[in-house]
């Protein structure tokens, strides 16, 4: 879920006060699907409010927009309506592509995968594969982030937070294997582990120029099995160090160092 604004309310004849939250985007371009653009966006939108609100545009005035994966250029109010706005939109050129990346990460509870998914998309990874692992909470995986679009609308944000509009690849709910199968032939293979990897993560040692994958165990780590097929797989393992990072942490931290292997991007 978005981060929110409260909208606080005083109730003239009782004198209570409602507090009702409202969702808030996260944006430094305002992304829209394609067929958005032919038509009026509703003023409860929350890009409307925040096009009114925050950025408190007005008739005439332009904005930063962006067409999901696709072009950014300028959008512009031109009307003003009680219960809409009428946009219209001039494309420019389309965003470099996404960073040769593949993050797989064990199920979190919903508020961390809500983090790893806004902040690791702002980073610019190509996939992100949340899977079920033996040693990870299955009722995460019923959560309603996962049941509705709840995680589309954190990578969207996470996009235009990083003034981007192409969104990674996100898959959820697989097993390890076949997450693993997702990945493309000759990708460089690294897995966190606290307790048995034998050196740090050291993106110098990959090829530069060739696709990274990055494997997370959940919250209790990686079981046994995990750590045979992973490293049956090719991959191996590595850590951050000796403390004991949050599942974000790690995410964000081991993306940033391969990140910079790609000389950022």
């Amino acid at each position: 879920m978005a981060a929110c604004r409260r909208k606080i309310t005083v109730h003239p004849s009782t004198k209570h006060v409602t507090v009702s939250l409202l969702p808030k985007v996260h944006v430094n371009i305002i992304l829209f699907q394609p067929p958005e653009v032919e038509h009026p966006l509703a003023r409860s939108d929350p890009r409307a409010v925040h096009l009114l609100e925050v950025l408190r545009r007005r008739t005439g005035d332009t904005f930063d927009a962006g067409l999901l994966n696709g072009p950014r250029g300028r959008g512009t109010i031109e009307e003003i309506g009680a219960d809409f706005l009428r946009l219209s939109f001039v494309w420019g050129e389309s965003p470099p592509s996404l960073s040769l990346i593949h993050v797989i990460v064990g199920l979190p509870r919903p508020q961390t995968a809500r983090d790893i998914l806004r902040e690791v998309t702002a980073l610019g990874v190509t996939a992100l594969h949340f899977v079920r692992t033996d040693k990870g909470e299955a009722s995460y995986a019923g959560s309603s982030l996962w049941k509705s679009t709840e995680w589309r609308e954190c990578v969207i944000n996470g996009a235009a937070q990083a003034f981007c509009t192409r969104l990674p690849e996100v898959t959820h709910g697989d097993t390890l294997a076949e997450a693993i199968a997702r990945l493309p032939a000759g990708t460089s293979r690294l897995a966190l582990d606290n307790y048995e990897a034998a050196t740090a993560l050291n993106p110098g040692n990959l090829p530069a120029g060739k696709p990274a994958a990055i494997a997370l165990g959940a919250e209790r780590g990686w079981s046994a099995a995990e750590r045979d097929l992973l490293r049956a797989s090719g991959f191996t393992l590595v850590h951050l160090g000796p403390r004991v990072l949050r599942t974000e942490t790690a995410c964000i931290a081991a993306v940033t160092l391969l990140k910079a292997r790609l000389n950022w991007t």
